[in-house]
């Protein structure tokens, strides 16, 4: 087996979220850590190369949108697009709880998080599964209907740009496709956030992480 780091051997990717406003010192204490770097900017995002191959994919938090950061350089324009106080409306659904949100510049202005059950699939068979499987429908579509009256109770009242999906993807899309939030999904959505069982703490960390730029870290 090739050790790491060698030929063949797959690279490490990690993935963190930076403000805006410590994004200067990430980059220079990656560029320290990796015999510096330069920078290439691309449709996906700004690319950091360092001196040992290895990469940092910078993605800023949302669009330009016609109000683009301001900086001499394009890591100092990223920074200040990130910083800039757009509001999010967070949307987090998972089997076991689902999260909502109002957020702007890293700090939720409404919220509310919640616990619902869903049972995970059986290997059981015949007819003892069918009555299993339209038990678990039952009780997905109730999470549904229940997280959708939930978010139309925080977003109500709170003007935001963007709908920030995460969790469970065809559970948060079929909460969206719910009538009491027929207007909010006609908004933008942004990257999904992967996160788990959306308690306070988790929701509290998406609005922090759905405001700051996402870097992908890719090792030599």
């Amino acid at each position: 087996m090739p050790a790491p780091g060698s030929a063949g051997a797959p690279a490490s990717v990690r993935t963190a979220f930076v403000t805006g406003a410590r994004l200067a010192g990430w980059a220079e204490r990656f560029g320290s850590s990796h015999g510096g770097y330069r920078l290439q900017d691309g449709d996906d995002g700004l690319r950091l190369l360092a001196g040992d191959g290895t990469e940092a994919l910078l993605q800023p938090p949302w669009p330009a949108d016609g109000r683009p950061g301001r900086g001499a350089g394009a890591l100092e324009r990223l920074a200040a697009l990130a910083s800039q106080p757009r509001r999010l409306g967070l949307l987090l659904v998972r089997r076991g709880g689902y999260g909502i949100g109002v957020a702007s510049e890293g700090t939720l202005l409404a919220s509310k998080a919640g616990s619902r059950y869903v049972q995970s699939r059986t290997a059981a068979g015949g007819q003892s599964q069918q009555r299993f499987a339209r038990r678990r429908s039952n009780q997905a579509d109730a999470l549904v209907v229940a997280v959708a009256e939930q978010a139309r109770l925080v977003f109500a009242g709170h003007a935001f740009e963007y709908v920030v999906p995460g969790g469970d993807r065809a559970l948060a899309d079929l909460v969206l496709e719910e009538p009491p939030l027929r207007d909010y999904a006609r908004l933008p959505r942004l990257a999904y956030l992967d996160v788990a069982e959306p308690r306070a703490a988790v929701l509290k960390k998406a609005a922090a992480d759905a405001c700051s730029v996402r870097i992908t870290v890719t090792d030599a």
